[in-house]
């Protein structure tokens, strides 16, 4: 049993490993698509229409095909593979899916065809320009929402199979499609339409969302796809993946609509703070994706897996030991992006030449701050959320999300008054906060105890230490600033990166010394890693 525990977390590990590697360079590219936008178009109403105009095809995709499929796919299709009923499955997914080719034909007529309308709704504080142009980059970026369904459906198989390569890839596509559509498009279609050379980077997403799909659907080709087509629901896993499913479609609907609530407060600040927000969000979702979505993804499968076996106990190991690694993980990450926020930000979008201003570092800096307030629960509930997946159980998290939104939501209304973009941050940050700490009650309920205390004395030295630490950051940063000449990049990234280096010492020497059991881990690992190479070979 210990043997086959040591092969499962070797598992378990290795996918991370292969998600987070692919997420680096997805990020990387995201990095460069950001900087190539910012340094050509600044932060104004340009890309305030250009960011707007992902939010109502998002919609789309979000309903009909993101987070809410894989999520109840998954442990369905995984419980016909178990079962040797590998084909039946298969049966099930063509039926889910020439449902949702049916239902995205109609939405996306229907955004084409009033997208002047939902971009009133959604942005009403835009100048009349600005929504003409936001409506035109919408309409071009409905096409890439066939391309994300198609993808997203592709995700879960391949999930399914515990293949995570072809996915991670395919996010790397992405990026590198949209880098590729603005390079190459900006120019000519500025020419022929002046004002509009962003639209080359809305191209851009079709591309890239299209080549996500294309890399993950050779993947599925290896497989061998077993195609039938049928729109029968009363098929019994049909049935049991809808009673999963519309909880989790609520959820995200109520989520999405959480996100249109932001930028329409944000629609009616200074011109270019959705932009800020959005900036300051991508930089904020970084340890997310790194850390708290890979560990989700990674270890769904086998909590579906040992929740489909009831061996509830190794479930919830499995569930706490990935709790565990996020939060010692990201709540450093937290304190030290906050600490380098401007920094940071500077570093990554102010160009001598570029439109991005020493303002605009201020402002998305301001934002930035709060919303690593929330960094560790977002990161937390990926795990979180996955672990009522596997047990089946959708209402839950789908309830507590709808009520933080409702927290959210409150609170953004109340503080945008009084702190701009920087109050929808902190509103988002503890809304967060109160969905994590509510899941993890209800899971202790759920399946009994899961190791809480030994989760929260975990958490409080993780937010000590890490606070110390932050602090030794911002220090060193002020020191930095007062001696180098700040005007060069390369100053730029070696205050950058003395911090990061300072910061992480100071961490692992902290959390050694109050013998953290995380830090321990690593250092086991690290030894165990350092043996092997010191050993002689046969």
């Amino acid at each position: 049993m210990t043997e086959e525990k040591t092969g499962r977390g070797a598992q378990l590990l290795a996918a991370a490993n292969v998600l987070m590697l692919t997420t680096i360079a997805s990020r990387v590219l995201g990095y460069l698509r950001d900087v190539l936008i910012f340094a050509k178009f600044g932060q104004n109403e340009l890309t305030d229409a250009y960011n707007a105009a992902f939010s109502i095809p998002d919609f789309l995709y979000m309903i009909l095909v993101g987070g809410a499929l894989s999520s109840a796919f998954i442990p369905v299709f995984s419980g016909y593979l178990a079962r040797n009923e590998e084909d039946e499955g298969w049966r099930v997914l063509s039926i889910i899916f020439n449902w949702i080719m049916l239902l995205l034909a109609i939405g996306v007529a229907i955004g084409l065809m009033f997208a002047p309308q939902l971009v009133d709704l959604l942005v009403p504080g835009f100048d009349d320009a600005t929504k003409q142009m936001t409506v035109n980059l919408t309409r071009i970026m409905f096409f890439q929402v066939i391309f994300m369904c198609l993808s997203g459906i592709s995700t879960g198989i391949l999930q399914s199979y515990k293949n995570f390569t072809a996915p991670a890839i395919g996010s790397v596509l992405y990026n590198l499609g949209i880098i590729l559509g603005g390079v190459l498009l900006a120019a000519p279609i500025e020419r022929m339409f002046p004002g509009y050379g962003i639209a080359g980077f809305s191209v851009g997403v079709v591309l890239g969302a299209m080549l996500n799909f294309l890399v993950q659907f050779v993947a599925i080709l290896r497989l061998g796809v077993r195609y039938t087509f049928s729109f029968n629901l009363r098929h019994p896993g049909v049935r049991e993946l809808l009673l999963l499913i519309v909880p989790v479609f609520i959820g995200l609907a109520a989520s999405q609509f959480n996100l249109f609530v932001n930028q329409n407060l944000a629609s009616s600040l200074s011109e270019g703070l959705v932009s800020a927000l959005r900036a300051a969000q991508r930089l904020m979702q970084l340890p997310i994706t790194l850390f708290g979505i890979t560990v989700g993804i990674a270890f769904f499968p086998t909590m579906t897996e040992l929740a489909a076996k009831m061996e509830l106990d190794e479930f919830k190991r499995t569930v706490v030991m990935g709790l565990r690694t996020v939060i010692f993980v990201t709540i450093p990450a937290s304190f030290g992006l906050a600490a380098l926020a401007k920094p940071v930000i500077r570093f990554m979008y102010e160009f001598s030449r570029g439109a991005f201003t020493a303002d605009d570092t201020n402002q998305t800096a301001y934002a930035l701050v709060f919303y690593t307030i929330g960094v560790f629960a977002y990161a937390a509930i990926h795990t979180l959320s996955r672990a009522f997946y596997a047990l089946k159980n959708t209402k839950i998290p789908v309830a507590v999300a709808v009520l933080s939104i409702a927290v959210n939501v409150v609170m953004s209304v109340v503080l945008v008054r009084y702190m701009a973009q920087g109050g929808l941050a902190l509103a988002y940050s503890v809304a967060g906060i109160f969905n994590m700490v509510v899941l993890i009650v209800l899971l202790n309920v759920k399946v009994g105890d899961i190791g809480s205390w030994g989760l929260l004395k975990s958490t409080v030295q993780t937010i000590f230490i890490s606070g110390v630490m932050g602090c030794a950051v911002w220090a060193l940063t002020a020191l930095c600033e007062s001696f180098l000449p700040l005007a060069s990049k390369l100053a730029q990234m070696v205050e950058i990166a003395l911090a990061i280096g300072v910061g992480a010492a100071l961490y692992a020497v902290l959390s050694l010394l109050l013998k953290m059991p995380e830090a321990e881990q690593i250092m086991r690992i690290i030894r165990r890693r350092l043996h092997r190479k010191s050993r002689p070979a046969d």
